[in-house]
């Protein structure tokens, strides 16, 4: 019997037995599939039809029938509308197990490993005592709303309609002052919002970043051209939005950030300091960091000092290691590791990283890091090339990589099947791309001996993960 095929606009019940990789929610009616947002596992719900396909469709949720025991109040007001935390109303415990179980599936399905094998070597997802408050940096898209008020907040799910939000949950709590203050300064001085279909308009968002360590603040409006009218002004009342005066001159920068591009590009490239410095410092690891409205820097730096201290365990270093970490933007992870190894080598192809990542090692007076501008697959092999004796290539001990959501480059997984060192660390924040890539390097010469997930981005769908894969011979894999 064939699975029955429901049309758009229909309205029927289900129960809700599964979620994808995005927070949908996944039931069946009659055979056929429907995902559903904002709809958790155990949820009844009624959903009207809105796509269909032959075996599968999409819903919107009409109302909850009987809600799952893992349900829970949103505690933002405009958490469906505006979907950076698809996770809201699934209770925290639920969160971090389907983190894990996300990753979990990820290594099993795309990465070709034994469900035994991937649980016996598994370390319990790390989750956060607070999954609010979070993140020290935020960026806010300006416009117009249908009354013609300027408002600022987040773009609601693919689109690029502003749902007004001056105070996530996600970010710190004095954002909201500071994103008040501004556009009051707009109002006041008569500065337009940035208008994308017209191309014309000043203000395109605000950058707002934090350093938790130091409580040092800065300010950056990213503006379609190079100054604004009343630029005093707008410095005053930020300055003057924060009541306390402990916080108020914690507002140690505020800047332009140029951006005339025509494109969804936040950030330009010349930045100008209206009010103190250009950078701000904040502390990680117990190393200092100064952070430029440019700056890569980790948003959540509790989670990231202990996913570190991880990787830095999972290299097991003595301090006679040679590490490479081939990813290594502005030298974070490289400083880390250098505390316990010989030598560590940061390779980065974008230049502007790489010198603050030296700046990073002389700031810490730290002498046993050095970097370098271009290529893993070109650095490394030149390299020891180079130091060769015997004829012979020596290899690094411990190659780290952290590369961005599309996962390593193949030339980059050659690259490191080639130097053979003897521990890989792999830090990812894209389970299915880390998955795809340790079948690769577990297909012959590595297996994978430690995972473990870190809840980074709380009440989002995203998940860190760290990995150990040690080398060894094949007979004593488990991923056949």
């Amino acid at each position: 019997m064939e699975n029955r095929v429901f049309q758009k606009n229909d309205i029927l019940t289900l129960t809700i037995t599964d979620m994808d990789e995005e927070g949908q929610g996944i039931g069946k009616a009659e055979g056929f599939t429907l995902f559903v947002k904002d709809a958790i596992v155990g949820d009844t719900v009624e959903v009207k039809v809105m796509k269909a396909k032959k075996s599968y469709g999409f819903a919107r949720l009409l109302r909850v029938i009987t809600p799952s025991t893992d349900r829970i109040p949103a505690a933002c007001p405009v958490a469906r509308a505006c979907g950076g935390c698809k996770l809201q109303e699934l209770s925290y415990e639920a969160e971090l197990k389907f983190k894990e179980e996300k990753i979990r599936n990820n290594l099993i399905r795309l990465g070709g490993f034994t469900e035994e094998f991937i649980d016996s070597v598994k370390e319990p997802i790390v989750g956060m005592e607070k999954p609010f408050r979070y993140r020290n940096k935020a960026q806010y898209p300006v416009g117009r709303d249908k009354n013609g008020k300027i408002i600022a907040g987040f773009y609601a799910g693919r689109t690029h309609d502003i749902i007004p939000a001056e105070d996530c949950l996600l970010g710190r709590e004095h954002n909201k002052e500071i994103l008040g203050a501004v556009l009051n300064y707009m109002e006041e001085a008569g500065v337009e919002p940035y208008d994308e279909g017209a191309a014309k308009g000043l203000v395109r968002h605000v950058l707002i970043r934090e350093g938790f360590t130091s409580g040092e603040i800065m300010v950056c409006l990213v503006v379609n051209g190079t100054k604004l009218p009343k630029e005093d002004l707008l410095i005053s009342k930020i300055r003057a939005c924060l009541t306390d005066t402990k916080e108020a001159d914690a507002v140690k920068s505020i800047c332009l950030n140029t951006n005339t591009r025509k494109d969804n590009v936040i950030m330009g490239d010349k930045t100008r300091v209206l009010y103190g410095s250009e950078t701000i410092k904040d502390s990680l690891c117990g190393l200092t960091f100064k952070i430029s409205p440019l700056s890569f820097y980790q948003v959540n730096p509790v989670q990231a000092a202990r996913l570190y201290e991880k990787a830095v365990e999972y290299a097991d270093l003595t301090g006679t290691e040679s590490v490479w970490d081939l990813y290594c933007g502005i030298g974070t992870i490289s400083l880390v590791m250098a505390k316990k190894a010989k030598t560590v080598y940061g390779v980065e192809i974008i230049p502007e990283a790489i010198r603050d990542a030296k700046e990073n090692a002389m700031r810490n007076r730290i002498s046993n890091a050095e970097f370098f501008v271009g290529k893993a697959e070109e650095v490394l092999p030149q390299f020891y090339q180079s130091t060769e004796t015997d004829g012979e290539m020596k290899s690094p001990d411990v190659i780290v990589v952290d590369p961005p959501r599309k996962g390593c480059d193949e030339k980059c997984l050659e690259t490191m099947l080639l130097m053979k060192p003897k521990r890989i660390v792999y830090v990812s924040c894209d389970s299915a791309t880390l998955a795809r890539d340790l079948k690769i390097l577990c297909a012959k010469d590595y297996t994978l001996t430690k995972w473990q997930g870190y809840d980074q981005f709380s009440r989002t769908v995203h998940v860190e993960t760290v990995v150990q894969l040690s080398k060894v011979s094949i007979s004593s894999k488990g991923n056949d």
